[in-house]
């Protein structure tokens, strides 16, 4: 049976045009150097709309009993509450309270806690008193709305000013891990997905992405949605090239210089790539790697 190492070694037509990344790209991970390097597409359009409403006082506003974000109002809670909350994602916004910004954000951070149930919400008002100024100083954070995202302690994102429509699209990005997209960590985790789908040949498409990448993040729902619509003929796949070094040298492997970047793989090959994240031609590359005849 063949392995993911047979068929790298047989790539597309399709694929020999593709830029290969200089060697030295790679000597060092997890340099900065070669994410520099990589390029991203920009998306024509938000995918994601949230109607907003007026947005209340935030400090009145988290005083609700049936709301899930906890406010946290010293270095101790927040060290207490990312330790607690081991490997769930935690989002933190860090907010002011004279900040129209952040009353503006804060009722859509509401609304993702009551659907996101595998998903931590933290407040923290940074200039509320003198431990949540020493918290904000200990984090750096000298802006507000300001969103740090954590899993397993670890700071893995963080963004400042965002609007719904990017604060929801991160939760699904970072957070994900009940959705029909598969989540793989390392070369091993793709070679099983391979071959888990020989018997029934379904078309397998591996999004490969990095953690900061901001079109990653945008497309990211569309893939989501498209697993649930497509999961009769369709396997969907996800790596974060620069989670660990298995994955950094998987995306030097597959010639990846641009991300987002979706590869088609049947049959243990690789029958060609898709790079960008426009909505509508991933679309139509899914269904051109189906046999489906597609006219652009």
């Amino acid at each position: 049976m063949a392995t993911l190492t047979n068929f790298l070694l047989k790539p597309s037509p399709e694929l020999a045009s593709i830029t290969k990344i200089s060697p030295s790209f790679y000597c060092n991970f997890p340099s900065n150097q070669y994410f520099e390097k990589l390029k991203t597409f920009k998306p024509k359009r938000s995918l994601l709309i949230t109607k907003a409403t007026a947005a209340p006082d935030v400090e009145k506003k988290v005083n609700k009993d049936n709301e899930r974000v906890q406010k946290i109002t010293s270095m101790e809670e927040l060290d207490e509450a990312l330790k607690k909350a081991k490997n769930r994602l935690v989002v933190v916004e860090y907010a002011g309270k004279d900040s129209e910004r952040s009353k503006n954000i804060y009722p859509f951070m509401v609304n993702l806690s009551k659907t996101c149930n595998d998903v931590d919400f933290l407040l923290v008002i940074g200039d509320e008193t003198e431990k949540t100024k020493a918290l904000c100083r200990r984090e750096k954070i000298d802006k507000v709305p300001h969103f740090t995202f954590y899993k397993s302690m670890e700071k893995i994102h963080e963004e400042e000013g965002i609007g719904p429509d990017q604060l929801a699209g991160d939760v699904l990005y970072y957070g994900d891990s009940h959705s029909e997209v598969v989540q793989l960590h390392s070369r091993e985790d793709v070679e099983k997905v391979i071959e888990d789908h020989k018997i029934d040949q379904k078309l397998i498409v591996l999004d490969v992405g990095l953690k900061h990448c901001g079109p990653c993040v945008k497309v990211y729902p569309t893939v989501i949605k498209l697993s649930r619509q497509m999961s009769d003929s369709v396997v969907f796949a996800r790596m974060n090239g620069d989670e660990n070094d298995s994955c950094m040298q998987f995306l030097k492997d597959m010639d990846v210089v641009e991300v987002p970047t979706f590869l088609f793989i049947r049959d243990g090959e690789i029958k060609g790539r898709y790079v960008g994240s426009g909505k509508g031609e991933l679309i139509g590359e899914i269904l051109r790697y189906q046999g489906v005849r597609v006219t652009y």
